[in-house]
């Protein structure tokens, strides 16, 4: 269903979200999904269905970059909106009741107590903060403490990593805020990144999108996809046509490791992660484990 629409006075938009769940079933735990840089509600199908046709509901919310609400980098809300993400994540979660109730059938079979969070790209920024992950500031100070304890889970996406003077000068100009410190990011995550993701905004090579699962407490699995860019595979919408490596089987390594490690992660089936582990060396990938 979408949009369902939450007021938000102050926000100069509503927020927006599309909810997709299994028409059967009870006690569904839930994800509430972040969008990379630009997209909207309607990103990351690919992942979107299997997870609901495994049993859970996912949740996902329109951000304030999306390309489909115009903003502009002369609007002063543009600056913050990084911050804005994260208030928007847990205005989501706070109203998780209300917006479940939007959907015929969907009150009474759901565990908003089972909650995880993921997110792709700048998404994955933005779901980290309510892992425990915080944003260091021009003197490398940790900033705020954003870590929501209602979430038991992570699943991050091609996230960007340390900041360590080797951001390019437009990243350092435009995106200065992607200067994470991990050290207490300690709810249990799992990292998906492509061996052959070289970002524009960054002077590092691929291993950048690792460094969560090196400098967290929380990270406990690291996919490695062998071969895999930004969208790993295409995990993105149906309709879009950015992906640069398009790979059935790498999205389907996506879609089994992070279902397995959710399914686990939230009590759903404790045996789930260990079948996937089992086979952590395949054609497309690896399979890491702290």
């Amino acid at each position: 269903m979408r949009p369902v629409t939450l007021d938000s006075p102050g926000r100069g938009a509503d927020l927006e979200v599309r909810i997709t769940a299994p028409t059967a079933g009870s006690d569904l735990p839930v994800i509430v999904f972040a969008h990379g840089f630009g997209q909207s509600m309607t990103a990351a199908d690919p992942l979107v269905d299997h997870w609901t046709a495994h049993g859970f509901v996912v949740v996902q919310p329109t951000f304030l970059d999306s390309v489909s609400l115009g903003l502009t980098p002369d609007d002063p809300r543009y600056t913050d909106i990084w911050r804005t993400r994260v208030d928007d994540l847990e205005r989501v979660i706070d109203e998780l009741d209300t917006l479940l109730a939007a959907v015929p059938g969907l009150p009474g079979r759901v565990a908003v107590d089972r909650l995880a969070v993921a997110g792709h790209s700048w998404g994955g920024q933005s779901v980290g903060m309510l892992l425990g992950a915080r944003v260091l500031d021009a003197d490398g100070r940790p900033g705020e403490d954003r870590t929501d304890h209602r979430v038991k889970a992570g699943v991050l996406l091609s996230t960007t990593g340390l900041s360590r003077g080797d951001l390019t000068p437009f990243a350092q100009q435009n995106f200065a805020f992607m200067n994470p410190d991990f050290t207490r990011l300690s709810t249990p995550t799992i990292v998906v990144a492509g061996d052959h993701d070289q970002s524009l905004l960054s002077t590092r090579g691929p291993d950048w999108f690792t460094d969560v699962y090196h400098h967290s407490p929380g990270a406990r699995h690291l996919v490695t996809l062998f071969g895999g860019e930004h969208t790993l595979g295409g995990i993105q919408d149906y309709g879009s046509t950015a992906t640069t490596d398009e790979s059935p089987e790498r999205v389907q390594l996506v879609r089994r490791t992070t279902t397995a490690f959710l399914q686990t992660a939230l009590g759903v089936d404790p045996d789930a992660w260990a079948a996937v582990a089992a086979s952590a060396t395949e054609p497309v990938g690896r399979v890491d484990s702290q």
